[in-house]
């Protein structure tokens, strides 16, 4: 298999397993929030920890789908600038637009690390549920190293060059 091949079919396997863990808390969310307003309206007995659990919930949805989104090239563009270079020079800023990307990325990455080695050493829980925080933000840590990493690829390998195609 050429490595081309091999390079895109890891690309749509973390796609499709970021996706399906992103679907499937989409879904819990959805099940959590409906069970609590139910709960709460018809019988004054709300779900304890539902919100803890829908703020975990959303901390994982969001965190997973920021590779995703990046390696899709489907972040807000701006393309004023665009429009007054050549092709080449587009090409050329949007792999350094990359690059600064991803520097960003580890740096915020390490920074959510150092942050998550304190969370877990103090011993850091939600309030109701109990539930440890310091996983979490490793999570956060790592999902934003990912995303780094997806910006190291896209250095390397450019996407469509989505920035200079208009849009409304």
């Amino acid at each position: 298999m050429p490595p081309e091949n091999k390079r895109k079919l890891w690309e749509q396997r973390l796609d499709a397993a970021l996706g399906v863990a992103a679907s499937a808390i989409l879904f819990a969310l959805m099940l959590i929030t409906f069970a609590d307003v139910v709960s709460r309206y018809l019988f004054n007995w709300p779900l304890r920890g539902a919100f803890e659990a829908t703020e975990l919930m959303l901390l994982v949805l969001i965190f997973a789908g920021l590779p995703l989104v990046s390696h899709a090239d489907e972040h807000v563009t701006m393309d004023f600038i665009d429009r007054m270079l050549t092709p080449r020079a587009t090409a050329a800023l949007v792999r350094a637009v990359h690059g600064l990307c991803a520097a960003v990325m580890f740096f915020l990455g390490w920074q959510v690390w150092i942050k998550a080695t304190r969370i877990a050493g103090y011993g850091d829980t939600t309030d109701v549920l109990r539930i440890p925080v310091g996983p979490f933000v490793y999570f956060m840590a790592l999902m934003i190293a990912l995303t780094g990493l997806v910006h190291v690829l896209r250095v390397f390998v450019p996407g469509t060059l989505r920035s200079s195609q208009a849009t409304t």
